[in-house]
């Protein structure tokens, strides 16, 4: 991964005003000093997107989203740091710093390159072709598939002639020696028969990845040639396990969830009816790999796969593979229709629809598969059924889900709740205790822990809020630091923040937010800095306050200065005995000072805080 300075970060990040950035992609408008708009990270009505001009940040107060200009394109584009730097440096004219490779690294990334270029001059070939008369077999069949042709260029299909040289010709044309042509899998070369197509007499579908780079190609004979459907061999470039056809398009959805087809025109179809968060996975089973890379875009999975026994044991063997990914699964039914094409075609966008907001959460799916294998007339298969779902039911650690699915299971199966609880205890036990815990209430230590959490996330609270208030009004750096300093914040994460933000403060007299951000590499620690640079006020204030602080401007006076003497104390009297219950004993320096810390917090509560 290449290195970059901070002072070249900072120069990149400082010449991409993040509105103009974030305006390419949102529709944003100007609401006192900050822009607000709909958030492209999950589905609103009403705009809780904000963007800040002064601090050259995003913030979402609906689902937390945030960041400077670098976290926007990786969240949204879903780029690594470098592909972000790379496009905002491209964007803004900066140079960056040429990244010393090795030789091999050399010639790999030049074999990558051309790859692609082969990749992208054949996609352009089968693309003319498709529109010229040696196309029209394949441009009748996508009609008759109802295929616009605003959909066609959008997925760039094409045709593969029917001379079984024609792209090899082509190609070599154009310069491309014969090595190439065979590492691209797109050409087959031999001492009979020389240079030939993998892909001839064929509808093409390009198979591009997230990025918008052809990587690969599926094609559909044209006639009663076999295979039906052929797809690219595995490239340098080209992975099918870690690739999913439609995901170039589907990552940029504001739908919450992705739709996982099985086939190409499964999604080209569903894409035209409005659904653009169609994906399909390329001629394989679902893997690791395709799960791993939808997680990166969604926590929630709908499969629509054929209603076929096919596609009833390809969503059986997808439903482990995603919750081991930790995405949720849900499953459409179709019927009677065998797949989402038909089902558009016959029923239309509205009722595919419905389908989805009643898909099938995928335990119970299972367990209604797992039916199917049984007598449910015969008192003994009907037994052996509820064993096996009391197995499966042993599956959840967590015993309010465990409880939640053991009540649905009983009404669905008409058995009652207490017998379908107690076999679920007794395969747990013989399973090693998943079983055993109590059906009863919970412990009282764990609600005691409840109570302890809401406390420190009320500190947690007042934590940030005074960090957003000194970011806001930096003229309250000079009042704050007489009671506050960076050690008083114990979050870590805060701690760290405070610390660069009152030396940011005393070595230019200013703060830069943004900047802060891109010193925090993980993404969720940007993500919670920026979060925290947005806090909003806590209860005790007036609705007009609240939204005072959300789109910028100050709160009133008093309740501001009342707002800040509150949360000084409050952060105060938190770092006082946090130090307290953590140093050494014999520590009597730290003893003396939080001594004095006590009587200046004494102090501090009978004094008046002036923001004057």
């Amino acid at each position: 991964m290449p290195y970059y300075s901070d002072d070249i970060i900072e120069e990149v990040r400082s010449r991409n005003d993040i509105v103009d950035v974030i305006s390419q992609y949102v529709r944003l408008q100007k609401k006192g000093s900050t822009y607000f708009g709909l958030c492209p990270f999950h589905n609103e009505k009403t705009g809780s997107f904000s963007v800040s001009p002064n601090k050259q940040m995003y913030y979402c107060f609906g689902c937390g989203a945030g960041g400077n200009v670098f976290t926007f394109l990786m969240e949204y584009e879903n780029f690594t740091f470098p592909e972000a730097m790379e496009a905002l440096a491209e964007r803004a004219g900066v140079e960056l710093p040429k990244q010393e490779y090795s030789e091999s690294q050399r010639r790999e990334a030049d074999k990558r390159a051309r790859l692609l270029a082969v990749q992208k001059e054949a996609a352009k070939y089968f693309y003319t072709l498709l529109r010229s008369s040696r196309g029209a077999r394949a441009l009748d069949y996508f009609r008759k598939r109802g295929l616009s042709d605003e959909t066609m260029h959008k997925f760039g299909l094409g045709y593969s002639d029917q001379y079984s040289d024609d792209l090899y010709r082509y190609l070599r044309a154009k310069g491309y020696e014969d090595e190439l042509l065979k590492e691209s899998g797109l050409v087959s070369i031999d001492e009979k028969r020389g240079g030939h197509d993998k892909f001839w007499n064929r509808a093409m579908f390009p198979i591009m990845d997230v990025h918008n780079k052809v990587i690969g190609f599926g094609g559909r004979v044209m006639g009663d040639g076999e295979p039906k459907y052929l797809n690219s061999p595995e490239t340098k470039i080209f992975d099918k396990s870690r690739n999913l056809y439609g995901l170039n398009f589907a990552r940029s959805t504001k739908k919450p969830q992705l739709l996982l087809c099985e086939g190409y025109m499964d999604v080209i179809a569903l894409h035209q009816a409005g659904f653009d968060n169609a994906v399909a996975s390329l001629g394989t089973a679902l893997t690791e790999g395709h799960a791993n890379l939808l997680k990166r875009y969604t926590k929630e999975v709908y499969l629509t796969y054929d209603s076929d026994g096919a596609g009833v044991r390809a969503a059986l063997r997808a439903i482990p593979i995603l919750k081991e990914a930790g995405i949720t699964a849900k499953v459409i039914d179709m019927k009677p229709y065998k797949d989402p094409d038909e089902f558009i075609k016959a029923l239309g966008a509205e009722a595919y629809q419905e389908r989805i907001d009643r898909a099938e959460n995928s335990f119970l799916f299972e367990i209604r598969m797992l039916e199917r294998q049984y007598d449910m007339a015969d008192p003994e298969s009907k037994t052996e059924f509820y064993n096996e779902t009391a197995k499966r039911l042993c599956g959840f650690p967590e015993k309010l889900e465990r409880d939640n699915y053991i009540d649905a299971v009983a009404s669905r199966y008409m058995i009652a709740v207490e017998d379908l609880r107690r076999l679920v205890n007794e395969y747990g036990a013989r399973l090693g205790g998943v079983g055993r815990m109590s059906p009863g209430r919970e412990p009282e230590k764990r609600k005691t822990g409840i109570r302890e959490k809401k406390k420190d996330d009320g500190m947690k609270q007042s934590q940030k809020l005074l960090l957003t208030w000194l970011i806001e009004h930096t003229g309250l750096f000079r009042k704050v630091e007489k009671y506050i300093s960076p050690e008083d914040f114990t979050e870590e994460l805060y701690h760290k923040a405070a610390e660069i933000l009152f030396s940011q403060f005393h070595e230019t007299g200013t703060v830069n937010p943004a900047k802060i951000v891109s010193m925090f590499p993980a993404e969720e620690e940007q993500r919670e800095i920026a979060a925290l640079f947005n806090a909003t006020i806590p209860g005790g204030f007036t609705e007009e306050d609240k939204e005072s602080v959300r789109d910028g401007s100050q709160l009133s006076k008093d309740s501001f200065e009342k707002a800040l003497k509150e949360t000084i104390v409050r952060v105060k009297k938190n770092s006082i005995e946090y130090r307290l219950k953590t140093m050494p004993p014999a520590d009597m320096a730290a003893l003396q000072k939080s001594v004095a810390d006590k009587r200046a917090l004494e102090e501090l509560e009978k004094v008046h805080i002036s923001i004057d």
